[in-house]
Parts: structure tokens; sequence; C-alpha cells
């Protein structure tokens, strides 16, 4: 139930609650996010040609996603403990704009969605490449965190119009 402002984590004084879901179907649900981690070009070149010091950076990287959405409901205060059927990771290298698209795929069969451990996904597997990369550059940019794509639920399917056209051809596949 939505306050008078359309909110469901907002009570009708305005106060933080715990959406009640005992009552929702579970249903197949997923959800695809979008993060962007820029670097300068020596740093990119780095990365795209040879790695760095610390180790594969991407089998980090897919590895902290992984492991922060399976804790999504620690980390976010009024988010519902779900059981994650499948959480996957891929990478872009954009070579002109010196960057890496990070995409997250988070599946579930549950009461309520799985966008935030997409999200959270993302948001990690940003920050492990820039711990794997701070030694090289501390002008690393994280950017553009955006959910792209959901499905399942009451809502149904919804496609973030800036960016789902764009990033279909590397998503296809987990939303065909």
């Amino acid at each position: 139930m939505k306050n008078a402002n359309g909110f469901t984590h907002l009570d009708e004084n305005n106060k933080a609650k715990m959406v009640d879901v005992s009552a929702k179907a579970r249903t197949a649900r997923s959800a695809v996010a979008r993060i962007k981690v820029v670097f300068d070009r020596a740093t990119f070149k780095k990365i795209s040609c040879s790695g760095v010091e610390k180790g594969d950076i991407f089998a980090v990287s897919k590895i902290a996603a992984v492991m922060a959405a399976k804790k999504t409901a620690e980390l976010i205060p009024l988010c519902h403990p779900i059981f994650l059927s499948c959480c996957d990771v891929k990478f872009v290298l954009q070579k002109e704009a010196c960057s890496i698209l990070v995409y997250t795929l988070a599946k579930t069969c549950e009461t309520t969605g799985v966008e935030m451990e997409a999200i959270i996904a993302a948001q990690a597997s940003a920050a492990a490449i820039y711990d794997m990369c701070k030694a090289v550059s501390k002008k690393i940019k994280i950017t553009d965190c955006e959910l792209i794509y959901k499905s399942g639920g009451k809502s149904g399917i919804f496609k973030n119009d800036n960016i789902f056209e764009e990033s279909e051809k590397d998503i296809g596949d987990w939303i065909a």
C-alpha cells in the first residue's frame, strides 16, 4: 500500500516501514542493472591488455557482485531477504570511452522483486574493480548505476527507455 505521495516504504505519517508482502504470490522475477567504471587511457590500456598485479579483475569483480547480491537485505534496511536463484555479471569494455560497463542480473521466484539485488551487485562489482585498479590510478570514476530491466510481479515488465535499447545487444540473452 502506498502513502499519499506514492511511496510504499513510508506510512501515512511518512515514517519508514517495511512493505508487507505476505499476501503476494511467489512469481518468477528478474532484474538487470548497469554501472559504468571510467579510467584514464593508460589504466584502461593496462586492464584491457595485461591486467593488474592484484590478479584477475573480472573474476574478483564477479565474485564481489554475487556476494553482495546475496547480502542485499543486510545492507538496505527495508529490503526483504529473498532467495536468489541466479546472479550473473557481464563486462563490456568500451575502448573509446576508456570504460567498463558492468551488467548484473538477479533472478528469483519470490513475493517481491530483485531490483535491489541487481543494483547492489552492480555497485559492489564496480567497487571491486576500483579496488583492483587503485594502485595504478586514483582517477577512476564509478558512475551511472541504473536499473535497465525488470520482469515479474504486479507491475510486469519495465524497460528503462534511456538505456535499454543500447544495452539490449549486451543483455539480450538474459531477457529472451
